[in-house]
This record gives structure tokens, C-alpha cells and sequence, in this order.
């Protein structure tokens, strides 16, 4: 095998860089083999030729509520899939590990792994497995994150568990998947302005949008309960005129009128009748008994002016000077 330019240049100055990563990739499957290496095996079968993403792409295509997303992740994956497998690979030719080294090929065997038969740089599955989960977290969000952190990283350790790849090589193929992610959601998202501008005047836009394959199938498919898309806002509560800013909580209630009270008036009348119904006991005392309690020269003794008349009626009372 005749490796090109880039590919001994990658031998060389990056040597040091691929053997300490790999040292310690074999030391584990020395020591715990028996739990990694079957493990590594299924990770890197699932993201062989990016198939888990192909297939969630088709899935996400014909529903309309995750359309946008289903488009991000094909395109994403085909991205990176024309930068890997196509341009690079055949161009660099650079040998897989196993075939570059004794040492290697040793490792590679301890670990059981199958023969590859394409050039290594750069790792089409990590390529895949990157472009992917980027389309993810830039459709979805940030709590995507982690999430796509981690699954990328179990695939760069499985490529090099596995003696399969360089530890450059599964870096070069994150570098482009997180390219082919990013280019991915600019082109999805012009993509999706457009059909929204075109969707009344072009019915064809409306149907690329709307079209849900739940509508035509005679069952119901079953909710999947992650990679939701945003929700719907909802409407502002209506706020009551007559309540200031802050008062959403208040409840209010309709209040009955008479028929003769006017719409303004109707609290100023409820608080007069309290008034009066208050006051109605001080308007019915007496004004004499009012100016009795005064203390001025007309009070009346104690009784009012029943007890001036008796006064006058005993015999041999004082009747006054003559």
C-alpha cells in the first residue's frame, strides 16, 4: 500500500500523539477486556456506516412537527459522509494502525476486532456519530449537550479500543462532523424560511410542511417522547381594563346594579346607604336632649320637658319671683 504525502506526514509528527492513546486503550483491554471489549463492539456497530441516523432522519421526514429536524440530520450526516469517505479517505490513504505496525497488529489482535478494509484517516463512524449529534443539539438545544458529549466520545474510544483508528484520526473526523453539523442547520434553516414564504402562494411549500404520514396511516404511531420540538406559546391573559399593571391575580366579579343607579355611580351609591344607615341613630335623638348634653343656660333638668311640667304641678312649690 502506497501511502501519500499527508499520510507519512501524519506517521511521522504525530507518532508520539497516536502511540500514547492507543498504549492506553490496550492497557484496559489487558486488565478489563472481558466488559470493554464486547461493549466497544456495540458501539461501534451502531454507528457502522451512520445508519442510526439515516434511519431517525426517514422517521423525522414524515412527521410534521419534527420535519426540520429529520432534514438537519440527514443533511448533516450526508455532509460529513462526502467529506470523509469520498474526498479525504482515498486522497490522504493513510493505512489503518494494524497494518502500519507490529505492535499494533499484536493489539489488534488481543481485542478480537475485524478486519477493515478502507484507508483510516479520517473515521467515518466518527464523522457519522459527530454530524449527527451536533444537528441534535443545534435543532434541539442546549440540554443536548451532554448528551451528544458522550456518545461522541464512546465512539472516538471505541474506533481506537479497537486498534482501528489513529487517536488523529477520530480527532479529524469530530472536527468535520461538527462542521458538516453546523453547515447542516444553516442550510435547514434557510430551507424552512423558504417553504414558510412560499406556503400560500405555492401549495406544494404548504404540503412539504403540513404533510404528517399519522394523518394518512389507519393506526396511531406511538409518541416518541424525546427530540420534542418547541411548543407553542401561549396567549397572554387578558388583562381587565380597570386593574392596574400587577393585578393579574385579582379576580373580578360582576357587580349587580339597580336599574335606577347609573354604571359610574353604583360603588358611590352602595357607600352613602352605608352612611346613612350608620348615621340614622343620631338623627333620631331629640335636639333638646342635644342641647341639654351642651351645657348651656336653656338645658333642661334630667327628663326632658315632661319633668319641667311636674315640676310646676306640686302644691307649695317655689313658683318663681313675682
Amino acid at each position: 500500500m502506497i501511502e501519500s504525502a499527508t499520510a507519512m506526514w501524519l506517521d511521522t509528527h504525530l507518532a508520539g500523539f497516536d502511540h500514547l492513546f492507543l498504549s492506553i486503550q490496550h492497557f484496559f483491554a489487558e486488565h478489563v477486556g472481558a466488559v470493554l471489549t464486547p461493549l466497544m463492539r456495540i458501539i461501534t456497530f451502531l454507528g457502522e456506516k451512520g445508519w442510526p441516523f439515516f434511519l431517525l432522519a426517514l422517521i423525522f421526514l414524515l412527521t410534521a412537527s419534527k420535519r426540520d429536524l429529520g432534514v438537519c440530520i440527514f443533511g448533516a450526516v450526508c455532509c460529513g459522509a462526502l467529506i470523509t469517505n469520498i474526498i479525504l479517505k482515498d486522497n490522504v490513504a493513510r493505512a489503518r494502525p494494524f497494518e502500519n505496525s507490529v505492535e499494533y497488529e499484536l493489539w489488534w489482535m488481543a481485542v478480537g476486532s475485524p478486519a477493515e478494509d478502507s484507508f483510516s484517516f479520517p473515521s467515518g463512524h466518527v464523522t457519522a456519530c459527530a454530524a449527527g449529534m451536533t444537528a441534535i443539539t443545534l435543532m434541539r438545544g442546549k440540554k443536548w449537550i451532554v448528551p451528544s458529549v458522550v456518545t461522541v466520545l464512546l465512539m472516538m474510544i471505541s474506533r481506537n479500543y479497537l486498534m482501528a483508528h489513529y487517536p488523529s484520526d477520530v480527532v479529524a473526523a469530530l472536527l468535520i462532523g461538527v462542521f458538516s453539523g453546523v453547515v447542516a442547520w444553516f442550510i435547514t434553516q434557510l430551507i424552512f424560511r423558504l417553504l414558510n414564504r412560499k406556503r400560500n402562494s405555492m401549495p406544494i411549500c404548504g404540503l412539504i410542511l403540513d404533510f404528517d404520514i399519522g394523518d394518512v396511516l389507519p393506526f396511531q404511531l406511538p409518541a416518541i417522547p424525546f427530540l420534542k420540538g418547541k411548543k407553542a406559546e401561549e396567549p397572554a391573559p387578558v388583562k381587565d381594563k380597570g386593574h392596574a399593571a400587577g393585578d393579574d391575580d385579582v379576580k373580578t366579579y360582576p357587580v349587580k346594579r339597580r336599574a335606577d343607579a347609573s354604571p359610574s355611580g353604583a360603588h358611590m351609591s352602595e357607600a352613602k346607604a352605608v352612611v346613612q344607615k350608620a348615621d340614622a341613630p343620631k338623627a333620631a335623638e331629640p335636639k333638646a336632649a342635644a342641647s341639654a348634653r351642651s351645657g348651656g343656660r336653656h338645658s333642661l333638668p334630667e327628663g326632658g320637658s315632661s319633668a319641667k311640667k311636674s315640676a310646676r304641678r306640686i302644691p307649695g312649690g317655689y313658683q318663681g319671683k313675682h
